[in-house]
C-alpha cells in the first residue's frame, strides 16, 4: 500500500484508498496528514495538563482546532502547508513541554494515567524530523493501521474501529468550533474534550467499553460544539429566515464563495460593496442567504450551481473567482481545467499552487487580491434559473410550531422524514432523489447539508402552506433539526423522542457527519438508516452494538425503505 485512508464514504471498494484517495489526496498528502494527526496528539500530552492547573493560552486551543480541520476530508491538498503545520506542532510541544517540566514535572503523566514508556505521542517524535522525509516510515509509525511499536497490524479491529471513529468525530468537532472561534465564541471545555480524547486514542490499556463510553461522549461535545456554532452565527447575523434564493445570475463579474464560514462571507460581502462585483454562494454556503444580515447588501446576487461535486463543471462556467472557506475542494485536474487558477483559499482549506489569505491579529482579511482578478472576469454563465426556498431552522419552525402541530393531529402531515447530511459522487446517492420523489404528499422533509441539493430543486409542494421540504442550512445545523425535535416532543407530550412521527433517513460523507450522527445518539435519536453504504472503519462487532443499542441500520431499495419506516406509499 502507498496510503491507507477510510474516513470517507467513498473509500475505495468500501474498504480504504491504498493507492491514492478517491477524494484526490495523494499517498503524500495522506502520509503527512497522518504525522500531523499525531503531532496534535503530541501538543495535547502537554497542553491537557497545563488545562488543567489553568496555565494555557487560548491560542494553543485554535491551533489544535485548525490542525486537526486540516485533516478533514476535502480540506487541504497543500503539501507545503501541511509540513509547516508539523513543524509548528513539533515547536509548540517542545514550548509546552518545557513549561509543564517547569510547572509540574511530576505530575503530568499522572493527571491522565497514561504511562510513559513506548506508546506516548512525544516517544515516537523524538526523530520526527528525520522522519518528515521518509514516507514510507511515516506511514508505518503513524498510519491508520501502525500500533505503538510502529509495525503494521489487524488485530484488535474493534479497538481500532472505535478509536478511529472518535477521532473522526474529534474532526468534525474541531471544524464547527472553529467557526464559531472565528466569530468570537469558545468553549474551552471542548477543546479540553478533544485534548482528552486524543491522548485516549494512544492508550495502550484503555478497554473496549471504556471506548463505547468515550464514543457516547463524543457525541454530547458535539451537541455542545453545534449549539456554539449555531449561537455564534445567530447572535451576530440573526436567525435564518424564510427566504427564497435566485438560482439565476447578474449582469456583474462576480465572486463564488464556498465552504461553510459566515465570517468570510460577510467581509467578503463588505469589501466588495460598490465594486461593481457580486457575490455568489456555493454548496454550502448557501444558507448564508437566509441570515438577515447579509441580505443588506444589494451586490449578493444568490446562489450558484449546487453540491460541492459539481464543482469542476460549475466552476468553469461562473468565469469568476472561487473562495473556500473551509472543505469540500474537488483538486482540478491538471492539465484539463482552467479554473485552478482563479481558486483562493483561507483557514484550514488549502491548495497547491493556489493564494491562500491569512488573517490578521485581528481576525480580519484583505479580499483585494480575488475582488480585483473579478473585475478582470466575464460574468457567470447562466446554468439554471428561478429560485428555491430555505431557512427553516429551529427558530423559524418553532415560530411556525402552531400550525405544524395543527397540520400534524389533522392528518395532514402524517410523517416527518430527516434527510439530512452529505452529498457526493457515486451513482447509488441517486437513492435520495428517487426516495424523495416517491414520498407521498403528506410528507414533510427535514434537511441540513449538502444532501439537499438532491432533491430542493424538486417540485414538491407544499402542505398547507407549509413547504415539503423544510432546508435548515448547513451540515451543523442538524443540531436545528434536532431542537425542532425536542420541541416537537415537548408539545405532543411525548416521554421518548422516538415516539415522533419522524424517520432518520441520512446520507453521510465526511468527518462531520460523523460527529453528528454521534450528536443524535447522545440525544436518544435511535432507529437512524445511514447510507449510502455504512462506514468501512465500523468493525462487525462494533457494527452490532450501533444495531442493537441504537438501531442503526444501512439503507436498501426505496420501496423497502418506505415500507420499514411505515411510510405508505
Amino acid at each position: 500500500m502507498s496510503m491507507f485512508c477510510y474516513q470517507c464514504q467513498e473509500a475505495a471498494s468500501g474498504k480504504g484508498c491504498t493507492i491514492r484517495g478517491v477524494c484526490g489526496k495523494t499517498p503524500e498528502e495522506a502520509k503527512l496528514q497522518d504525522v500531523l494527526l499525531h503531532s496534535i496528539k503530541s501538543v495535547a500530552l502537554y497542553s491537557a495538563p497545563l488545562r488543567e492547573i489553568g496555565d494555557l493560552d487560548e491560542s494553543v486551543d485554535y491551533f489544535i482546532l485548525n490542525t486537526l480541520f486540516m485533516t478533514v476530508t476535502n480540506s487541504n491538498f497543500d503539501d507545503d502547508v501541511l509540513y509547516e503545520q508539523i513543524l509548528k506542532a513539533v515547536n509548540l510541544r517542545d514550548e509546552l513541554k518545557e513549561i509543564c517540566e517547569k510547572k509540574n514535572p511530576s505530575g503530568i503523566m499522572k493527571i491522565f494515567k497514561r504511562k510513559t514508556e513506548g506508546c506516548c505521542p512525544s516517544e515516537k517524535f523524538n526523530h520526527l524530523l528525520d522522519l518528515i522525509s521518509d514516507y514510507e516510515d511515516k506511514d508505518r509509525i503513524f498510519g491508520v493501521l501502525a500500533d505503538k511499536s510502529g509495525v503494521m497490524r489487524t488485530e484488535n479491529e474493534d479497538e481500532r474501529s472505535l478509536k478511529e471513529m472518535i477521532i473522526y468525530g474529534l474532526k468534525g468537532m474541531s471544524a464547527y468550533t472553529e467557526h464559531a472561534a472565528h466569530l468570537g465564541y469558545e468553549n474551552r471545555e471542548i477543546v479540553g474534550f478533544i485534548e482528552k480524547a486524543l491522548l485516549a486514542s494512544d492508550d495502550p490499556d484503555i478497554t473496549v467499553d471504556e471506548l463505547v463510553a468515550l464514543t457516547l461522549e463524543t457525541g454530547k461535545y458535539g451537541v455542545e460544539a453545534m449549539a456554539l456554532l449555531d449561537k455564534a452565527n445567530t447572535d451576530t447575523y440573526g436567525n435564518p429566515e424564510i427566504t427564497k434564493v435566485n438560482i439565476g445570475v447578474g449582469k456583474n463579474p462576480g465572486i463564488l464563495i464556498s465552504g461553510h464560514d459566515l465570517r468570510d462571507m460577510e467581509q467578503l460581502l463588505e469589501q466588495t460593496k460598490g465594486t461593481g462585483v457580486d457575490v455568489y454562494t456555493h454548496s454550502e454556503m448557501l444558507p448564508a442567504n437566509y441570515y438577515p444580515a447579509f441580505k443588506k447588501y444589494d451586490n449578493f446576487v444568490g446562489n450558484y450551481g449546487g453540491s460541492w461535486w459539481h464543482q469542476t463543471k460549475e466552476f468553469e462556467t461562473f468565469n469568476g473567482p472561487v473562495l473556500f472557506t473551509s472543505n469540500c475542494i474537488v483538486p482540478p485536474r491538471s492539465g484539463s481545467l482552467t479554473y485552478k487558477e482563479r481558486i483562493f483559499t483561507t483557514n484550514a482549506a488549502g491548495m497547491g499552487g493556489c493564494i491562500h489569505i491569512e488573517k490578521d491579529a485581528e481576525g480580519k482579511k484583505d479580499f483585494t487580491p480575488i475582488i480585483e482578478m473579478a473585475k478582470k472576469c466575464q460574468p457567470p454563465v447562466e446554468i439554471e434559473t428561478g429560485e428555491i426556498v430555505g431557512g427553516f431552522a429551529h427558530n423559524q419552525v418553532i415560530a411556525l410550531a402552531d400550525k405544524v402541530i395543527e397540520a400534524v393531529k389533522s392528518g395532514a402531515i402524517k410523517k416527518f422524514v430527516v434527510m439530512a447530511g452529505c452529498d457526493a459522487r457515486m451513482q447509488d446517492r441517486k437513492y435520495y432523489t428517487e426516495f424523495a420523489e416517491k414520498l407521498p404528499k403528506d410528507t414533510v422533509i427535514l434537511t441540513a447539508g449538502c444532501a439537499k441539493y438532491r432533491y430542493n430543486k424538486l417540485p414538491l409542494g407544499d402542505i398547507g402552506g407549509i413547504p415539503r421540504v423544510l432546508d435548515a442550512g448547513q451540515c451543523n445545523d442538524s443540531y436545528s433539526l434536532a431542537v425542532i425535535a425536542m420541541k416537537l416532543q415537548e408539545a405532543f407530550g411525548l416521554d421518548d423522542i422516538n415516539d415522533l412521527p419522524i424517520a432518520y433517513n441520512i446520507a453521510w460523507y465526511e468527518q462531520k457527519a460523523v460527529i453528528v450522527l454521534l450528536a443524535l445518539l447522545h440525544l436518544g435519536v435511535k432507529n437512524i438508516h445511514l447510507g449510502p453504504t455504512l462506514p468501512a472503519f465500523l468493525s462487525p462487532n462494533v457494527t452490532n452494538v450501533l444495531v442493537e443499542k441504537f438501531g442503526i441500520a444501512g439503507i436498501s431499495s426505496v420501496e423497502e425503505d418506505m415500507k420499514i419506516f411505515g411510510i405508505e406509499q
